[in-house]
């Protein structure tokens, strides 16, 4: 059916709702503004630079203009843990993670097509001696001194079915040994899978330094991370109206175990949800970690600080 109704194309009208759609889509797209600045700087415990758009030193810039003055840079697969490295090699304010990302690890051994984010990675048929060669180079990039941690890895039940839970286990397995035998801080994602990541870890040994990267899980669980030890990163998804399960979880943790991260370009806090989120953006996370916690914004993140740099010795 044509939409060519008269009254209705080309009226003054037509042109300001087409105008202010227009426009919608523009500030959708379009980055968030510079929060006010912290007092007290803090680091952005996991973000990937590699996915997210301008140059290193741009991010860096902007980051540290509000505060945010230390980047953990997190490895997903071989191309972006080499990237990882490469670039905290060459930047004092980056520290690298390197890992096989849990969805990762089935595309490995069924030579399927990935790639964390935007990255699309095509690869020859796998099988096991893929990943056991895929694993060998992150062992090799986690023994270099400016990379600071192992991770993200951990289990993802909600992308990888099935047939993906013996290379995901596999993979999470060989990680921690890795992070043990270098004596490096084991950054973990955990999606849908709580209580079998809390069985490996106690079947395998947890690292010294344990980080739960972007928390998911409940109260309950943070008093299971505290008992051990472990580090709970809250990313910008506790600010979210349907997140109050984080919130009662961070209000309970032990101040000196919780880190705050972006996982950027992902999960853009509140009131900025679906814009393109970045390392610049952790004061609106800190703050509203601080209501929660009924602590002053300067008292968090001056504890923040403290635990980055403990969890991931820097």
């Amino acid at each position: 059916m044509s939409s060519d109704r008269p009254g209705q194309q080309g009226t003054p009208a037509a042109s300001a709702n087409k105008g202010k759609a227009e426009q919608a889509k523009k500030d959708k797209d379009a980055p968030p503004p510079l929060p006010e600045p912290l007092r007290v700087a803090v680091a952005d415990s996991h973000t990937h630079l590699d996915m997210q758009t301008g140059t290193v030193e741009e991010a860096l810039a902007k980051a540290a203009s509000v505060g945010v003055t230390t980047l953990v840079q997190v490895g997903c697969d071989l191309p972006g843990s080499r990237w990882a490295a490469e670039t905290a090699a060459v930047h004092p304010a980056v520290h690298a993670t390197v890992a096989l990302h849990p969805n990762e690890a089935p595309r490995i051994v069924l030579g399927e097509p990935g790639g964390e984010g935007p990255r699309q990675i095509e690869r020859p048929a796998g099988g096991e001696a893929a990943l056991d060669e895929a694993l060998a180079e992150i062992a090799g990039l986690a023994a270099l001194p400016h990379v600071k941690g192992v991770g993200e890895t951990g289990l993802d039940f909600f992308r990888t079915g099935p047939e993906g839970i013996a290379a995901q286990e596999r993979s999470f397995r060989a990680h921690i040994e890795i992070a043990k035998r270098y004596g490096k801080a084991l950054v973990i994602h955990d999606r849908d899978a709580h209580a079998d990541v809390l069985r490996i870890l106690k079947e395998e040994g947890a690292p010294e330094r344990t980080v739960f990267h972007c928390y998911s899980g409940d109260a309950e669980m943070a008093g299971i991370c505290a008992e051990n030890g472990w580090f709970m990163s809250f990313a910008g998804n506790v600010t979210f109206k349907n997140a109050q399960r984080l919130r009662d979880a961070l209000a309970v943790a032990p101040l000196d175990l919780v880190l705050v991260e972006t996982d950027a370009p992902f999960l853009t806090p509140s009131p900025y949800r679906g814009r393109p989120n970045a390392p610049y953006l952790i004061p609106v996370t800190v703050r509203a970690m601080a209501e929660v916690r009924g602590i002053g914004e300067d008292a968090l993140a001056t504890a923040l600080a403290v635990n980055t740099a403990r969890a991931f010795d820097y």
